[in-house]
């Protein structure tokens, strides 16, 4: 019997570009920990310290590869030497209508828009103090909501703050809108991004003090609701850190975001307590001014000492959050409970993700013909890449049993494309589940597990 592939190979960012990231040195990928990354359907974004390297990659056409998908572009922000300032987080923000750029986060506390080119888009001070992770959500529309919520989370040590997704395509839209005019020009890649970064309105957001129990390592906004009648908005927050393995946190909004909507940096006087303002001299780096923090009530706290907790992830819905601690243990938390339902041991330093799987499938489809499946025929599973061990396992969720196991090569990371903020209702036929991409140092190589599992 003939050995199954689980996975199938999509492409390769191999190239002389990732020399100034270190690679051709073995285990460059992961044995770095200033090393960043991010992955869409079809680019990927590498950052150091100081650099960032956007690389296409896509499947071969006809036998030959893509020569566009070794295409690079390099980004250099602008950081303060005086603060040491480092980029400290990248995620890619990725829209329904073809708009597509890359949110940067310095150890300074500012986030960075960039476009696909490099121009530097929007910067904005969000709070001092490094921004740890960027962390992209929605919930999808259905048939009984109205609304849909969609988000951009910045996590920092003891903070967090929230980004609501359709500002932030309002400011992109009209940042496009004003540049598109020039798109005839032949330097347009290579001009100068600090005409534009703070030529645009600031985007509100909301910001919580979510430090009681320590500081977190992470964090993730896991619900928000409205109660009864009422235009108050809810929002609940999971934090894993060094004092405590899991905090929760819930926090009230009023009328703070409607009132900023509308503020640019030329309007804002009379938000100046709420929003960062730029310094008028251009040449002059603004001052780091925050807005206040909202009020944020702790829920309950697990402390366990000497466990700390590393990494978070969330769950599409937002129910469940995959936990890693310093012990080498897994917890799976019911984020609406507040209760870890399941907990695995022995995977010191893995990582998860949460993937979509068709499970007693016969025949297998192309993976880009994700119309033939809908939503209703994937079951939620946790993929976990355990590296002491060279595997992968698929469990699935929440209590059910392990459905896979795969070698994975040394060197090599588990990656998810960022969430895709949608502009339209989309139908149960259109449904793209959620992959898991791998991705080798040493080789470059690009793959995606298979969904299909029998």
């Amino acid at each position: 019997m003939s050995r199954r592939n689980h996975t199938t190979e999509l492409g390769c960012i191999a190239g002389e570009d990732l020399s100034d990231l270190g690679a051709g040195k073995e285990g460059w990928l992961v044995n770095s920990p200033n090393l960043l990354v991010s992955l869409d359907t079809h680019s990927l974004a590498l950052a150091n310290r100081s650099l960032i390297l956007i690389l296409n990659w896509s499947q071969p056409i006809n036998g030959r590869p893509d020569p566009e998908s070794h295409r690079a572009v390099k980004i250099r922000p602008e950081l303060s030497p005086i603060e040491a300032e480092y980029i400290s987080a990248v995620e890619w923000l990725v829209f329904d209508d073809n708009i597509r750029v890359l949110a940067v986060g310095t150890s300074c506390g500012y986030l960075l828009i960039f476009s696909i080119h490099g121009r530097l888009i929007h910067r904005q001070i969000v709070n001092p103090g490094k921004i740890l992770k960027l962390r992209v959500r929605g919930v999808k529309l259905d048939l009984t909501q109205d609304t849909s919520s969609e988000e951009v989370c910045v996590v920092m040590p003891g903070v967090i703050a929230r980004f609501e997704g359709s500002e932030i395509k309002k400011l992109l839209q009209r940042w496009f809108q004003a540049t598109s005019s020039q798109f005839w020009d032949e330097d347009f890649d290579d001009s100068s991004p600090e005409d534009y970064g703070n030529s645009v309105a600031s985007l509100p957001y909301q910001l919580w003090n979510v430090s009681k129990y320590g500081l977190c390592a992470d964090a993730a906004i896991t619900a928000d609701f409205i109660v009864g009648q009422s235009s108050q908005r809810y929002y609940c927050a999971v934090t894993i850190g060094d004092d405590a393995v899991i905090s929760a946190f819930r926090s009230l909004v009023g009328a703070i975001l409607s009132k900023v909507v509308p503020a640019t940096f030329s309007t804002i006087a009379s938000f100046s307590r709420l929003l960062w303002r730029s310094d008028q001299t251009p040449t002059k780096k603004p001052e780091a001014k925050s807005q206040p923090f909202a009020r944020a009530s702790p829920l309950t706290c697990l402390k366990d000492h000497p466990r700390k907790g590393e990494k978070l992830t969330l769950s599409p819905s937002g129910t469940l959050a995959a936990i890693t601690d310093s012990l080498g243990r897994i917890l799976l938390l019911d984020t609406q409970a507040l209760v870890v339902v399941r907990l695995w041991k022995g995977y010191r330093e893995a990582s998860c993700l949460f993937v979509e799987m068709l499970a007693g499938q016969d025949k297998a489809t192309s993976r880009d013909n994700y119309s033939e499946h809908s939503k209703s025929d994937y079951c939620l599973c946790l993929a976990i890449h355990a590296p002491r061990k060279g595997i992968v396992e698929v469990w699935q969720m929440r209590t059910g049993p392990r459905l896979l196991t795969i070698p994975c090569p040394k060197g090599s990371k588990i990656l998810q494309p960022t969430y895709r903020f949608s502009s339209v209702k989309a139908s149960s036929s259109s449904y793209v589940p959620l992959e898991v991409f791998f991705l080798n140092g040493d080789s470059g190589q690009i793959s995606v597990l298979n969904r299909f599992l029998h």
